[in-house]
């Protein structure tokens, strides 16, 4: 099996439903952005969603740890990123990964470094392009996926993320 899929409608409705649930069940949550591959319309992806809820306080954060528990998450902490909550959720019976959480409290810079990523590559065919070849280059060398592929392309994700933050910056003053 590939490691790649092609674009499925089906990942945006996975994201709302996720979404709902966490709003439902989460306190402390300002938002929760679909972000990630899955999240641009048209880019080929692994079919993992991942999904950043944005907390109002880090007591809010760590609270929440239990909610996302009670909702199959497995809840990992920081998970080498300061300042982030990570979690992952799993079909129970095939073990096949569905969603990946990447959790922040409200005005951590990282919020806008994954949405101007997203944004850019929403708003831009021949980035969404560019990234398509990207990522078939690294999937091609590191078909196992994991740090292999994502140090692979962490160099054109980097420079893509630098260049859409400063243009949102620009718009925004």
């Amino acid at each position: 099996m590939s490691l790649l899929h092609p674009p499925d409608p089906s990942w945006s409705e996975t994201a709302d439903a996720e979404i709902n649930g966490l709003k439902a069940h989460v306190a402390g949550l300002m938002e929760v952005h679909h972000i990630g591959s899955t999240s641009v319309p048209g880019l080929p992806a692994k079919p993992i969603v991942d999904l950043m809820p944005v907390f109002e306080d880090s007591d809010a954060q760590m609270r929440a740890q239990y909610s996302f528990q009670s909702l199959g998450f497995e809840w990992l902490g920081e998970f080498g990123l300061a300042g982030r909550s990570y979690a992952r959720k799993s079909d129970p019976e095939t073990g096949t990964r569905l969603v990946h959480v990447h959790g922040y409290v409200k005005g951590h810079n990282d919020i806008a470094r994954h949405l101007a990523f997203r944004d850019a590559l929403r708003e831009n065919a021949s980035l969404r392009a560019a990234y398509t070849s990207v990522k078939a280059a690294c999937a091609a060398r590191h078909p196992e996926g994991g740090a292999a592929y994502g140090a692979c392309k962490s160099g054109w994700i980097n420079k893509t993320e630098a260049h859409a933050l400063a243009r949102t910056q620009k718009t925004n003053t």
